[in-house]
């Protein structure tokens, strides 16, 4: 994985464990919400209540993400990987064991969202520690690898599951989920912890969260984080739709979502190469245009195999793009508030991951899924040109 010489500065028994559980994390996540879109479909939902079950996935984290990056700063960032697994597991079961309805549904995503964002904020500064200056970029390739992985494998399980069926067996998900999550909760516990930080120097300038945001470059990147997390979760969520709206089998669905988690797997296994070849910038903005040209696709009633490309597109695009703006938010923050930093990212998702999915809900309800699409792509285009724009020209 790392070559046979000691030609890095990796921590390999720290990468390893967080590589594995991002995978499980990951693998969840689209396995219960694409159960959840099908679970709304069978129970008869409207599109406006799919999208706010949808929204409150997020909810809770735009309140709890920046008081977790602060912890994370003094060094909890095992404990809380571990917490997160658990209230993961939690959500699952709820899913799979509460009765049926709407307050189930919207019950079970916050706490999956909780535990996700617990998860995810751990595993974005342990990724930091796991390597030297030197292989950072590397080191940040392995974790977003793991991410592509596990939001692949969900997708594919649920194909296997659906068969034929244009609904897919929520049930069967819902315990596959709780089995996944089982392991992720066994695999948190194989991250080690933080060694004890220094005492902070009296002179030392700790920045407050208004002024990390006021860094130049640090709001588009946000901003850019934002759009390809978002579109991630957009497709999660709307991709059962669109199957139901285009009499697409829910295997079929199963599968354009894993052609977009392996492309995101081919562009992060690439990335390190592709970052040295193009540079920060150029790359952003090529593998943002390349995501916004597969849901302009996806937007208007093109061939199946017109909807795989588009799904690659998406996949490579937003492979990259995502760990570019992972990798631009620790670049522009200080070191000692780097987590705080992170977790203002990761703020900046879930806001997204609130407004969009229900902003879309209500589009989709004139526009049909595909409108949604439409403007994501849109968003995505905006979100490059903001970066292009800001960053400082002393790091490009």
């Amino acid at each position: 994985m790392f070559g046979h010489k000691r030609d890095h500065d990796i921590d390999v028994g720290l990468l390893v464990p967080l590589f594995l559980h991002s995978v499980f994390v990951q693998m969840i996540i689209p396995l219960v919400r694409v159960g959840t879109s099908y679970r709304a479909l069978e129970l008869d939902i409207s599109v406006v209540w799919i999208g706010i079950i949808a929204a409150s996935f997020a909810m809770l984290p735009v309140v709890f993400a920046i008081p977790i990056g602060k912890m994370m700063d003094r060094g909890h960032d095992s404990r809380a990987a571990q917490a997160g697994a658990a209230l993961v597991l939690v959500g699952s079961l709820i899913l799979w064991i509460a009765p049926d309805g709407r307050t189930q549904l919207l019950l079970a995503n916050v706490v999956l969202g909780v535990g996700h964002l617990l998860c995810m904020a751990a595993h974005q500064v342990i990724s930091v520690r796991s390597a030297g200056p030197k292989s950072r970029e590397a080191a940040f390739s392995y974790y977003m690898m793991g991410l592509a992985v596990g939001q692949g494998l969900g997708p594919f399980v649920m194909g296997l599951a659906a068969g034929d069926a244009r609904v897919a067996p929520t049930n069967l998900l819902f315990l596959l989920g709780v089995f996944v999550a089982l392991t992720s909760f066994a695999t948190s516990f194989a991250l080690r912890r933080a060694p004890p930080k220094p005492p902070r120097e009296a002179r030392e300038e700790r920045l407050s969260v208004l002024a990390i945001f006021r860094l130049q470059g640090l709001p588009a990147i946000v901003f850019a984080s934002v759009m390809t997390v978002t579109v991630f979760d957009l497709m999660v969520v709307y991709m059962p739709l669109l199957g139901v709206e285009r009499h697409i089998e829910a295997s079929q669905i199963g599968w354009l979502l894993t052609v977009r988690a392996i492309a995101s797997m081919a562009s992060r296994f690439a990335y390190v190469g592709l970052f040295r070849l193009f540079g920060r910038i150029p790359l952003t903005i090529c593998s943002m245009l390349l995501a916004a040209v597969g849901l302009v696709i996806l937007a208007f009633p093109v061939p199946l195999w017109m909807l795989y490309v588009a799904s690659a597109f998406i996949g490579y695009g937003l492979g990259a793009s995502s760990t570019l703006a992972f990798s631009g938010m620790v670049a522009l923050a200080p070191a000692n508030v780097r987590a705080t930093a992170l977790s203002l990212r990761l703020t900046g998702n879930r806001v997204g991951q609130v407004v969009l999915p229900f902003s879309a809900s209500l589009l989709a309800a004139f526009t049909g899924v595909g409108g949604v699409f439409a403007v994501v792509a849109l968003a995505l285009v905006v979100a490059a040109a903001a970066v292009q724009r800001s960053w400082p020209a002393d790091r490009r």
